[in-house]
């Protein structure tokens, strides 16, 4: 499948980049395409009159962009393949030297480039050594090859996945289209008018148990926020950002540095694949007691999620095969796997129990 024709832009600095998102977002128009033709047509391709057109659609479609940000390309790239995007103009920011690095704070705690690339922060000692959950959901990222190439920014920004969005055009036209893209009903849960494409990020959950907060700019300025405050839930409008905005650095506190960390992730091969399910788990320990834990999960929701309760129930007691059990079940609950993925949801919940279990023990170990 060939790339759609676009135009290069590179920037040389984040405000340069800011002008052309604000240029080029300014420009925001629907898409003039026509209707597509439903499995509801007759021969000539009319629809029949009890099905609805797109454009009567219950589920209105987001305005055409006609700017993407690329950044490793990972991501990008393949799904502009597939047609999932055809943007006029690529905003290339790999000339963005000031959006790379991994910069301890003087007061602590640690500023990462949204550019830093994944094996970047794999390798790094001090992220090893401060924040090593963070480092081992790096490390399982695809393969050597994409994480050098894939940064923690796109990690943090990555599409939502879903069987049924996720393909080539031909693939989709056939299946009528979904709500994510171009259509008006969910194959996952078709009577309802909610998108279910579940985010598929490593790093996010390790960053949510550490208390992440990312560094957004924007014409309006720079604003900073705590990084589950940056997902909606949904699974089309995923994220909190302007089509003019740019997520630029990750910043993690002092107070988050040290904790053990473990990360673990179900997919089908060993290496290059999205999880299917991932389980984050940070904990903190003094005199055999647990001091404080949390436990994050992907993948098997439309956003990463914190698992809530989890350091009230283990806080101040020793860790246990029973409390590891009950916090297990906890994950479980807090997980909503659907069909968007070639696994079953009752096998992705049940791992996100099994992994939990797995990485709360191997952390308190």
């Amino acid at each position: 499948m060939s790339l759609p024709q676009f135009k290069l832009l590179r920037p040389r600095s984040a405000s340069e980049a800011v002008e052309f998102l604000a240029k080029y977002s300014a420009r925001q128009a629907e898409r003039s395409e026509p209707a597509q033709t439903s499995r509801g047509s007759d021969s000539r391709g009319r629809l029949s009159p009890h099905v609805p057109s797109l454009l009567q659609s219950p589920h209105p479609h987001p305005p055409y962009v006609p700017l993407r940000v690329i950044a490793g390309g990972t991501d990008l790239i393949p799904s502009m393949r597939q047609k999932l995007f055809e943007p006029e103009y690529i905003l290339d920011l790999r000339g963005i030297s000031a959006m790379r690095g991994i910069r301890p704070q003087p007061d602590g705690g640690v500023e990462i480039g949204a550019l830093t690339t994944l094996r970047d922060i794999e390798r790094s000692d001090f992220i090893r050594q401060h924040y090593p959950v963070l480092s081992e959901a790096a490390a399982t990222v695809a393969s050597p090859v994409l994480r050098n190439m894939g940064t923690i920014g796109g990690n943090i920004c990555l599409d939502t996945r879903c069987l049924w969005y996720n393909q080539s055009l031909t693939w989709r036209k056939g299946c009528g289209f979904c709500i994510k893209k171009d259509g008006d009903l969910c194959h996952v849960a078709p009577g309802g008018s909610k998108c279910w494409a579940a985010f598929s990020g490593d790093t996010p959950p390790a960053l949510l148990c550490l208390n992440a907060e990312i560094e957004i700019v924007g014409p309006a300025g720079v604003r900073r926020i705590a990084l589950h405050e940056f997902y909606t839930g949904l699974g089309d409008s995923y994220r909190r950002l302007q089509p003019n905005e740019l997520v630029t650095c990750v910043f993690l506190p002092e107070s988050s540095a040290n904790y053990r960390g473990v990360y673990r992730k179900l997919r089908v091969r060993g290496s290059i694949d999205y999880p299917l399910a991932g389980v984050a788990v940070v904990m903190k320990r003094s005199n055999g007691h647990i001091v404080d834990a949390r436990v994050g999960i992907t993948a098997v929701n439309p956003a990463p999620m914190l698992v809530m309760g989890v350091s009230e129930m283990l806080t101040g007691k020793a860790l246990d095969e029973g409390l590891a059990e009950a916090v297990s079940d906890l994950a479980a609950r807090t997980a909503k796997p659907l069909t968007t993925s070639a696994l079953t949801p009752e096998y992705r919940r049940e791992m996100i129990r099994v992994f939990t279990k797995r990485a709360v023990l191997a952390a308190n170990n």
